[in-house]
């Protein structure tokens, strides 16, 4: 049992420090999640020209983790917005790295040369309580 025990509670201590859960400093956390709505939603081409931009900014010293994500098959609730067509989700240190980010060449870049792209685009930007 003690076993079981402590096996679990390394694994939740592994869950936690890949998602930066571990952190000992005064800084909080900043989570950065960006949908974007394609012009043209059905060009398999230009979703992938999205992404290739999208997957340029994790080359930006301040991004802790990155993930690009397409729409899940899950199932369709009243709750679940289904309507975008590309999403990332960026942590940062916290919220004077995300400033980093923004200003960045590369950032500024991906806007320059994708942002004929999209339709819309929405950010949710939420730090650590």
């Amino acid at each position: 049992m003690i076993r079981r025990q402590f096996i679990g509670s390394a694994a939740l201590v592994g869950i936690a420090g890949a998602f930066g859960f571990t952190k000992h400093s005064n800084e909080k956390n900043l989570i950065h999640h960006v949908f974007f709505w394609l012009k043209n939603p059905q060009s398999e081409e230009d979703k992938q020209q999205l992404i290739s931009g999208l997957k340029t900014l994790a080359a930006i010293p301040t991004v802790r983790q990155f993930h690009l994500g397409i729409l899940a098959s899950t199932e369709k609730r009243e709750v679940v917005d289904t309507s975008w067509d590309v999403s990332e989700l960026l942590f940062f240190d916290d919220e004077a790295g995300q400033k980093i980010y923004q200003d960045h060449p590369i950032h500024q870049d991906f806007v320059k040369n994708c942002s004929h792209l999209w339709e819309k685009v929405l950010v949710y930007d939420a730090i650590d309580l």
